[in-house]
């Protein structure tokens, strides 16, 4: 079976993409290509995401925040997810687009912050598991 690949796209590929992509190579246990990238990265992945992470054993802080133009090497992908870029959300070559309304935890508390860290573990296992 050939891995299916996935892109999570957010803005600034700081946080929420950043997470999805490790929990896609966490939950796909090696049968998952995933990338992330931002319609406006920062350029920094987040300390708060890379403690999130620690925090279930996985380094974060391996990551970098993309531009869209650094992945498009990539494509075509299975699944593209968006998560909050509204009007900003690229268009990528995929079999399949998903919207995933979740949050910023840019600024959130760490307890506030883990909830969406385990939100988006639980959609990506979710998506894992239609693919």
């Amino acid at each position: 079976m050939s891995k299916k690949k996935l892109l999570f796209v957010c803005v600034e590929n700081s946080n929420r993409s950043q997470m999805s992509q490790a929990f896609a190579l966490i939950h796909g246990e090696g049968n998952i290509e995933a990338y992330s990238a931002g319609s406006k990265p920062s350029g920094v992945v987040n300390p708060k995401a890379i403690a999130a992470m620690k925090e279930l054993g996985y380094e974060l802080s391996a990551h970098d925040s993309k531009s869209l133009k650094e992945v498009e090497q990539y494509a075509p992908f299975d699944v593209v997810v968006t998560m909050g870029c509204g009007d900003a959300c690229p268009w990528m070559p995929a079999k399949r687009f998903v919207d995933w309304q979740i949050p910023d935890p840019k600024y959130m508390e760490s307890d506030q912050f883990n909830e969406v860290r385990d939100y988006i573990s639980g959609k990506v296992r979710e998506l894992i598991l239609e693919l």
